[in-house]
């Protein structure tokens, strides 16, 4: 049985560290097909996002994909990122956190249109 890659724990570790030190976490983003996110704040390929609890909501983290919800000028909008799409992790405020090798994005299963999948997976969610 092939084991699965450790990014994925590593990226919900940092966000955990971030968390639990009152930092704000941001996650660095390689946008392309399989990544959902709003395409007018995407800078040369790349976009940061503020993953704090106060940023987003029903924000999941599972073994393939990060999900959530966020305010982009004032409208709310649904953000799907696969795992492979995610270049670092860190906290805003000292900058320290993972980078991560770019991934040679291959095309995966496209994100669910309505409510995220109900995780098989570890995976981390926050609940307001």
């Amino acid at each position: 049985m092939p084991s699965t890659t450790t990014k994925p724990y590593l990226i919900r570790a940092i966000y955990e560290w971030c968390v639990d030190n009152g930092f704000t976490p941001h996650l660095s983003v390689a946008v392309d097909q399989n990544t959902r996110v709003p395409m007018e704040f995407v800078k040369e390929g790349q976009i940061v996002l503020n993953l704090s609890a106060s940023a987003t909501r029903n924000l999941t983290m599972d073994n393939d994909w990060v999900q959530f919800s966020a305010r982009f000028g004032g409208v709310s909008r649904e953000l799907h990122i696969p795992i492979s799409a995610v270049v670092g992790i860190f906290a805003r405020e000292n900058g320290e956190g993972m980078g991560f090798a770019v991934e040679k994005q291959t095309d995966i299963s496209s994100p669910p249109e309505t409510d995220p999948p109900k995780p098989t997976k570890p995976s981390l969610k926050i609940v307001k």
